[in-house]
């Protein structure tokens, strides 16, 4: 078992900035993709940021050139950094690690609010 907590989240305006962080239970070095997601009211969940055990990353359009994904392997942490938030950013950011698509957790997701 592996337990994620998420960590990071609160209410910014549009413009800022706010660093999310998902602390894992065990070492993060043997999974496979480590990534986030969001989930807005009324909406289906959708990938935010994945980063691949290979160092390369995927980022949703929507996200492209504000957000970076980051893994620091000594800590067990996953970092999402957020820059220039739009309010169409707000929505419950997930921590996903995955060791294969049927092999994976989430933790229980943070809040991320931005006003206009």
């Amino acid at each position: 078992q592996v337990q994620l907590v998420e960590s990071g989240g609160g209410l910014v305006q549009a413009g800022g900035s706010l660093r999310l962080s998902c602390a894992a239970s065990r070492t993060i070095s043997p999974f496979n993709s480590l990534g986030w997601y969001r989930q807005a009211p009324g909406k289906q969940r959708e990938l935010v940021a994945r980063i691949i055990s290979d160092g390369s990353t995927n980022y949703a359009d929507s996200v492209k050139g504000r957000f970076t994904i980051s893994r620091d392997n000594a800590k067990n942490i996953v970092y999402l950094q957020m820059n220039l938030l739009k309010p169409e950013d707000t929505a419950v950011y997930y921590c996903k690690a995955s060791f294969s698509p049927l092999n994976y957790y989430w933790g229980q997701g943070t809040q991320v609010t931005v006003s206009s």
